[in-house]
């Protein structure tokens, strides 16, 4: 199995439940705040997996990736944090309850 297909559900489960939160107040402005801490996850991943992989801590088998790399890091790296910058909040406002206003 590759990790593009390891990521499929995450992306998945992320599309849904951000979808599920569209009807909530302030969508908008928690796609823009989750799209700002998505970048910022994406740079913080770019310098740490790539120092990571340099220190030879860990390296990925040629056949499980894209073979599109940001750096030494596989794209598929990258994935987790967005579907995290995404999903975290959506779960949050979820769990929240609705105002009665």
């Amino acid at each position: 199995m590759t990790y593009a297909w390891i990521i499929l559900p995450f992306a998945a489960l992320t599309l849904a439940v951000t979808l599920a939160t569209a009807s909530r107040p302030n969508f908008g402005r928690r796609m823009v705040s989750s799209a700002i801490a998505a970048a910022v996850l994406v740079v913080l991943t770019a310098v740490f997996d790539n120092a990571m992989i340099a220190a030879d801590l860990f390296t990925y088998p040629e056949d499980d990736i894209s073979g599109i790399r940001i750096g030494l890091a596989p794209i598929e790296d990258f994935s987790y944090p967005v579907c995290a910058a995404f999903l975290i909040p959506a779960v949050w406002t979820l769990l929240s309850p609705r105002s009665r206003a």
